[in-house]
């Protein structure tokens, strides 16, 4: 198995960085399931079935998260969180184009957009855009797998595909994106699969691509300690080879772990922006997601911040 990115790698759904957007999709599919769900998300389930991924789909069968609390219970633990985290990470951004749409904003661009649904499943008002930004192949198979199950947008949607390390502010722009007015922009499940300089390099575009009053939402990169990240690939190892599933793609080969990146909050407010961070931990406790016994669990660093931020 060998998943370790390049400079000019690219994917489709299911290799690579594009399996991930599957695994995102199965968590959201399986919090919609619940009697008390923070989001609902009607088209994920249908995007993960039809992947053809074997290994994330696996994250709907309630029997297998059964077998691997019986195998490794940190393991499970992880597991669970995983899934809670991402019920809680949709909805926090969920939350954030509501009130950029409540301000009158009705531009938005989704960078890396993978599987996100919020084209289709959320409540845009009227003569709003939502651009899509991702691999051809990526977007591709969403917007066909959807459409073949009789899904429209709610919105006007626009699909940009283009790779984020090619010059994706023009392809934009051809599509009808208009840098003199006010956008929302959101960098969910991405930073962690850029290199630190690309992540500089992404905002100082973006930067020169907002208007005064335009926002952003970003989910950083959380930073793992080099041992812990090899621990917990061999227990997952083991518990895959318990339950005889082929591991297709090693996702933290997938990630840049950069010790040198810059805080997203940080650059930022130096660069005209006002930001704001709200640690991801914090969040799920809030909302009483949070799973004791998960790895790193007191140590608020290890775990993602959810940052907003409005240009000045």
């Amino acid at each position: 198995m060998s998943t370790m990115r390049t400079d000019d790698d690219t994917w489709d759904i299911t290799t690579s960085v594009g399996t991930t957007a599957v695994m995102v999709a199965a968590a959201r599919a399986i919090e919609t399931d619940r009697p008390d769900p923070l989001i609902r998300d009607p088209y994920a389930k249908i995007l993960v079935t039809n992947a053809g991924t074997g290994v994330w789909e696996m994250m709907l069968d309630d029997s297998v998260v059964a077998k691997v609390e019986s195998i490794d219970p940190d393991s499970a633990a992880v597991f669970h969180h995983m899934r809670n985290y991402q019920a809680v990470r949709t909805r926090f951004f969920d939350a954030y184009f509501a009130d950029a749409m409540t301000a009158g904003i009705r531009q938005a661009v989704i960078l890396a957009s993978g599987l996100d649904s919020r084209a289709y499943r959320l409540a845009w008002p009227t003569g709003t855009t939502v651009f899509e930004i991702d691999q051809p192949k990526v977007l591709a198979y969403k917007s066909e797998t959807l459409a073949a199950h009789g899904a429209t947008p709610t919105v006007d949607r626009r699909e940009v595909p283009v790779d984020l390390r090619q010059d994706w502010p023009t392809a934009l722009r051809s599509q009808g994106f208009e840098a003199a007015t006010a956008t929302a922009w959101l960098a969910e499940g991405l930073l962690m699969y850029l290199p630190a300089d690309a992540q500089d390099r992404l905002f100082e575009q973006i930067t020169e691509l907002s208007a005064p009053g335009s926002r952003i939402a970003v989910e950083t990169a959380a930073r793992h300690a080099d041992d812990r990240r090899q621990e917990m690939r061999e227990r997952f190892k083991r518990v895959a080879d318990e339950l005889g599933i082929e591991q297709t793609v090693d996702v933290q080969q997938l990630i840049y772990h950069d010790q040198h990146r810059a805080l997203v909050a940080d650059w930022l407010n130096e660069h005209g922006w006002r930001a704001r961070a709200c640690n991801s931990a914090d969040e799920m406790r809030r909302l009483d997601r949070w799973v004791d016994g998960v790895p790193m669990g007191d140590d608020k660093d290890a775990f993602a911040e959810f940052v907003v931020a409005e240009r000045l």
